[in-house]
């Protein structure tokens, strides 16, 4: 049982020792012996609820459920509306305002509004709850409440639980009010903006009672303090993660809380070398550091640590293997129970002592360093669920030996390992069914079909991703029944056609493969479907109309396919960001249903059949940073609405068959890079490159060859202080290339050709 975990309980003893509690009910009931008063005061609370997706006020006439009378007084001594507790759900969240009518509720002991979309005025703190002065339990965590946290808050002065932890934007600049609580028990202040509070080591020491601080996210700046006496011996949990700390490990104060159960410093910029205080931390049992690759830890330190259930390293300067797991061996191999050692350039080998930490159920060595081959002792570790040894240069085999003892493994990631073999051969049988399974750019050892263990073993599985391993054989026909979430098997040899999908798929990818066949004749059967890329197949034919029932859909990539015909007439796709069907030989106008996507970032119709004029409301789609639709049949003029798209910075239209003036729209295009406009029958104001080109100073690439430009190159050609890549040939400008051509700095190439230039080089 974690710090917090012990201090709820605390709190919660002491409530039974003094109210009738209904143990039989899960929700608690109010008793008809409510003083009117106060019922009143609750009922007007309620009118200021604006929103109960699941009526748990409803029948707030009579009695309802959180809230607690003294059945002595009738007094109204608890307040319980958290929303499903300890996670948020936004679909069973209350909305509304914070009456003022609750103080009333003068005997309030306990509030907990935690969860929910609720407010004071102007979105704020509700200051009146300083006024409740028999408060001990305050709990606003993950309510929308922004401004300055009130420090009237130090007058309730019985207070033993506050938290205002992941508010949207809570700040404080003076917490001297904390040292007028000498009974608080739980401070959670995680994303309060505490960034101008310079002394609040100082301030929290005062608190000597406080057994759980959370203070991530602060962004606190400095964790250096000297005390005479330190009066924090009861504190248990520390959470100093995701704040600004810049200095060395050394310099904090809070090496010397020997009480410690929980430490958490992870996303900090903490340097060089860990005291040697912290082999004295003997309590610890959770402790979490990730930092930038700057620290340095003596495995020597966890020598003594004999309580660690969970260790979190992530992001030191180096470390040997052999000699990490030797220092925790002393006395943990039979504690020990979650070991993240990722990003820490460890070295060496695994050593076969790996195989003592028999009550480890997640170990995570991932990006790191470590070489040779796994040892067979690993398959010792019957608790294990989760390995992760991902990102590393391990070499050898992974055998049917290497499994046989993992019965309880529902997680493995060996991805890129390119060097580690797995061989298991065909009439293998697992003894774990995965969940998540990541064996992307490895060498799964596996030739021409599947063998039949392949799709039973990720029968449960969520997330598969196998990609990069040249697996061939075909998709099984029984998809629509897995459970998968994310199935990537990108760049593989896999065959024949698409099956009906799981019905909880979100991620698809297959891209780079030999599917054939076409596109969902009948149904997709992924109804949730938000990611799909299927490019660089041979998938053949018309686009079914069931890829409209992909509605969720924010990235479709089905490009370097040999689909013809039209794309269907969707209605609904509002969530696209990027729409690629390049290199197919679709046709038809471009697709009308891309006019309701205002999110679109990324679109490519390129080399394709697609016929008729650029629609005008192409210059609705206000988040489109590239449009490449060249090698179509697109004619006509280019639409004054395109200038809408300021967001623009990657335009192709080359190799199409529009014509007219180049008009002025270039100039309204701020974030314009790459222009390309070649192979068409554009011309500029009399033919010649138009001047208001001088107004993109952000491009990169101009390509205006093969249009009816002409007359002289103008002297502000050489005003782009981007560009590298400028091509002019096939048109027929004239006359001397002006001097001022020299000042593009980054100029990578330049084509003049088959034009009538004449003159020298300058």
């Amino acid at each position: 049982m974690d710090p917090t975990q012990k201090f709820l309980l605390f709190l919660l003893v002491g409530v039974a020792a003094t109210l009738s509690l209904a143990t039989n009910s899960p929700v608690p009931q109010w008793p008809a012996s409510c003083t009117p008063r106060e019922r009143e005061a609750l009922l007007a609370f309620k009118r200021g609820i604006t929103g109960d997706p699941t009526g748990r006020l409803t029948s707030w006439k009579r009695v309802e459920g959180g809230v607690r009378c003294s059945n002595l007084t009738g007094h109204v001594l608890e307040l319980h509306l958290w929303n499903n507790f300890p996670r948020y759900d936004e679909a069973t969240a209350l909305v509304g305002h914070i009456s003022t009518s609750l103080i009333s509720l003068e005997h309030l002991e306990h509030l907990d509004l935690s969860n929910n979309n609720l407010v004071g005025p102007a979105g704020r703190f509700p200051r009146f709850v300083s006024s409740l002065r028999n408060l001990i339990y305050i709990n606003f965590s993950g309510m929308p409440l922004t401004g300055m946290v009130p420090p009237q808050l130090g007058n309730i002065t019985k207070l033993q639980y506050l938290d205002l932890s992941h508010g949207i934007g809570m700040y404080s600049t003076d917490i001297q009010w904390l040292t007028n609580l000498p009974a608080l028990r739980y401070l959670g202040l995680s994303n309060v903006n505490l960034s101008r509070v310079s002394d609040w080591p100082r301030v929290v020491n005062m608190n000597s009672y406080l057994i759980v601080l959370d203070l991530s996210g602060c962004s606190l700046t400095s964790a250096s303090q000297s005390f005479s006496q330190l009066n924090l011996t009861r504190l248990e949990k520390l959470d100093l993660s995701y704040n600004n700390f810049n200095q060395p490990l050394a310099s904090c104060w809070f090496w010397n809380l020997t009480s410690l159960t929980y430490l958490d410093l992870t996303m900090n910029t903490l340097s060089g070398q860990f005291p040697d205080s912290l082999g004295d931390m003997k309590a610890l049992q959770v402790f979490k550091f990730w930092s930038n690759g700057h620290s340095i830890i003596m495995p020597n330190l966890l020598r003594n640590l004999c309580n660690l259930e969970i260790l979190d390293l992530g992001g030191l300067r180096s470390c040997n293997i052999t000699e990490l797991l030797d220092s925790l061996m002393h006395c943990l191999t039979k504690r020990i129970r979650k070991l993240y050692l990722w990003n820490n350039n460890i070295t060496g080998t695994l050593p076969t002592g790996v195989g003592k930490f028999t009550s480890l159920d997640t170990l995570d060595l991932s990006d790191n360093q470590l070489t040779g081959s796994v040892p067979y002792e690993i398959s010792m570790l019957t608790s294990l669920a989760k390995i992760n040894l991902s990102l590393n240069n391990l070499t050898g085999e992974i055998t049917k030996e290497h499994l046989a003892g993992l019965k309880s493994l529902k997680s493995i990631d060996l991805y890129y390992n390119p060097y580690l073999k797995i061989v298991l051969g065909d009439e293998w049988l697992p003894p774990f069914r995965l969940e998540v399974a990541r064996f992307g750019s490895c060498q799964l050892g596996i030739n021409d079909q599947l063998p039949h263990w392949f799709w039973t073993i990720f029968s449960r599985a969520t997330e598969l991703v196998m990609s990069s391993n040249k697996i061939s054989g075909s998709l099984p026909t029984n998809m629509e029944t897995m459970s998968l979430e994310h199935l990537l098997l990108g760049s593989n040899q896999i065959t024949g056609v698409i099956p009906i999908l799981p019905p909880n798929l979100i991620w698809l990818e297959i891209q780079n493969n030999m599917l054939s066949g076409s596109v969902a004749s009948k149904t997709f059967g992924a109804p949730q479907l938000g990611f799909m890329d299927l490019s660089s197949n041979n998938i053949t034919g018309p686009i079914s109309g069931s890829i409209c029932e992909l509605l969720n859909l924010d990235y479709l990539n089905l490009a370097n396919n040999h689909l013809e015909g039209e794309f269907p007439r969707c209605i609904g796709f509002k969530n696209l960001e990027l729409f690629h069907l390049n290199n197919n030989s679709l046709s038809g106008k471009v697709p009308s249903f891309l006019k309701g996507c205002k999110r679109l970032k990324y679109l490519d119709l390129s080399q394709n059949k697609f016929h008729g004029r650029l629609p005008s409301w192409i210059g609705d789609l206000p988040n489109v940073e590239r449009i490449i639709l060249n090698n179509n049949l697109l004619s006509g003029h280019i639409p004054t609405s395109i200038t809408n798209l300021t967001n623009l910075q990657h335009l192709d239209l080359s190799q199409n068959k529009f014509h007219g003036r180049l008009s002025s729209w270039i100039g309204d295009l701020p974030a314009i890079q790459i222009l390309l406009v070649n192979n068409n029958s554009f011309s500029g104001l009399s033919g010649k490159v138009p001047s208001f080109l001088k107004g993109c100073k952000q491009l990169k690439y101009l390509d205006l060859s093969h249009n009816k430009f002409h007359g002289r190159l103008p002297s502000w050609i050489g005003d782009f202080p981007e560009v590298q890549i400028l091509i002019l040939n096939n048109n027929s400008f004239s006359g001397h290339i002006p001097t001022s051509i020299t000042d593009l700095a980054k100029l990578i190439q330049l084509n003049l050709a088959d034009n009538n230039i004449s003159g020298v080089l300058p």
